[in-house]
């Protein structure tokens, strides 16, 4: 524990630059994911009509490779960067994932050939949730973890937000043959910016000039000894982690609901053409305002925690209750194809469906603010990077299993999609519960890890 008594604000708030950092590289990470969903309904179109040919399976496989590779990296990599430090770490990861989908605008348009490049993506992509969590622990005291990792993890939702605006405006532009090129190139090309300021603004808080030591106090307020992680050389192994039931409680947050946003990410806007018959250039707005909502879901869901610990609740039951009450949210998207059905609500059925969407999509951002910051509660700054890359992990394992349901679903389905999707909002609906219970029956009680 650092001897200052520093409670109040700092005298510089420097923290805040890192963490808009953070959300313009998760902005970018998330905008060159996102591109692969709005290039679906040509990837599946029929080769005599212009297209790619691919049935929803195929591009399920797509989706579900890159985000198996991305899960099963996010380990390896978190590990890595525990070891390289937060600077260099998301700095490499960013090139590769940026380079990788350049690269996916010149593999012509065979599957296994997107998949092999969209594999690699992955590997780059892993780097970016592993890094931004541990330079959240570095750079910011436990009560306002939650709040700097809902910031810029609303990251997420404004790159897909982006890519909602562009992708399409692309495939019109420059027509379709061309179009989904140039999404690929432009949104690729564009994350090399972000390594410009990274480089400039970016250090460690003990090395970085333009901090104040009254800052550097605060920062520091609730901190383990040497606790300056990009320092610290300790080895601590996987096995050890897995060791701790504070690992699997993370573990399984993640499997249980990263599938959910994954779903949203890939299949949103499939649903709304096959549920309401959209173009894909009306599918724009109502996937921006799912998004947008979503920004607002994941800084105010961040903020729930800091406020009942400055009441007096400590902090992982604080995180717990906010955890919860944020899980009920999501039941409302039991009510999504009720509301979605065109016979009984004619044209404001597509309105009100998307508005119980927008709940459950901001519900998971809020969620996945405080979930991301239970790691840095528990667990020595040392350890962060290797925890979270073994959580994202299972998330991914899990988005795997979502994609592959959503796509096997809707071929059987091919005459009523409708059916597909309820049993797929079902899922979203009830996983948030199930997963708080899961965890609440692992850690019952705050025990942070202090022997490793």
């Amino acid at each position: 524990m650092n001897s200052s008594k520093q409670t109040g604000p700092a005298t510089s708030n420097y923290r805040w630059v890192i963490c808009a950092l953070l959300f313009f590289s998760t902005t970018f990470n998330y905008m060159d994911r996102q591109v692969i969903s709005y290039l679906k309904e040509f990837f599946c179109t029929p080769a005599a009509q212009g297209g790619f040919g691919w049935s929803n399976t195929d591009f399920a496989y797509l989706t579900s490779f890159f985000t198996g590779i991305y899960a099963g990296m996010t380990v390896l990599v978190g590990w890595i960067i525990d070891k390289i430090g937060t600077k260099l770490g998301l700095a490499l990861s960013l090139i590769v994932w940026s380079v990788c989908g350049i690269a996916n605008a010149f593999v012509g348009r065979l599957v296994m050939m997107h998949v092999l490049v969209r594999s690699a993506f992955g590997f780059g992509e892993a780097g970016n949730f592993p890094a931004s969590i541990k330079t959240v622990a570095e750079w910011f005291p436990k009560r306002e973890r939650a709040l700097a990792t809902g910031i810029f993890n609303s990251g997420s939702n404004f790159g897909a937000m982006l890519a909602a605006l562009f992708v399409p405006w692309c495939m019109v532009y420059f027509g379709d043959q061309k179009g989904w090129k140039m999404a690929f190139i432009l949104t690729g090309a564009s994350g090399f910016i972000w390594l410009f300021f990274w480089f400039w603004l970016y250090e460690t808080p003990a090395k970085q000039k333009r901090v104040s030591q009254a800052e550097l106090n605060y920062i520091r307020i609730d901190d383990e000894p040497a606790s300056e992680t990009n320092g610290d050389k300790g080895k601590v192994s996987w096995g050890r982690l897995f060791g701790y039931r504070q690992t699997w409680s993370f573990f399984f947050g993640k499997f249980l609901t990263d599938g959910v946003w994954w779903f949203y990410l890939f299949w949103l806007p499939d649903y709304l053409i096959k549920q309401f018959h959209m173009a894909k250039t009306q599918v724009i707005m109502p996937t921006f305002i799912v998004y947008g909502v979503a920004i607002i879901g994941s800084i105010y869901g961040g903020s729930i925690p800091m406020t009942l610990i400055k009441k007096g609740m400590p902090v992982y039951k604080a995180r717990m209750t906010a955890m919860f009450i944020i899980a009920v949210f999501p039941l409302a998207v039991l009510t999504t194809q009720y509301f979605g059905n065109v016979e009984h609500f004619g044209r404001m059925a597509s309105v009100l469906a998307v508005a119980v969407i927008c709940i459950g999509a901001a519900a998971h951002q809020a969620w996945s603010a405080n979930l991301f910051t239970t790691v840095s509660d528990m667990f020595p700054k040392k350890t962060v990077a290797s925890v979270t890359g073994i959580g994202t992990m299972a998330g991914g394992i899990g988005g795997v299993i979502i994609q592959m349901l959503a796509g096997r679903l809707t071929d059987v389905f091919k005459q009523t999609p409708q059916t597909a999707y309820l049993i797929m909002f079902i899922i979203c609906a009830l996983s948030y519960l199930i997963a708080w219970g899961v965890m609440k029956a692992l850690v019952p009680r705050h025990k942070p890890i202090t022997d490793l």
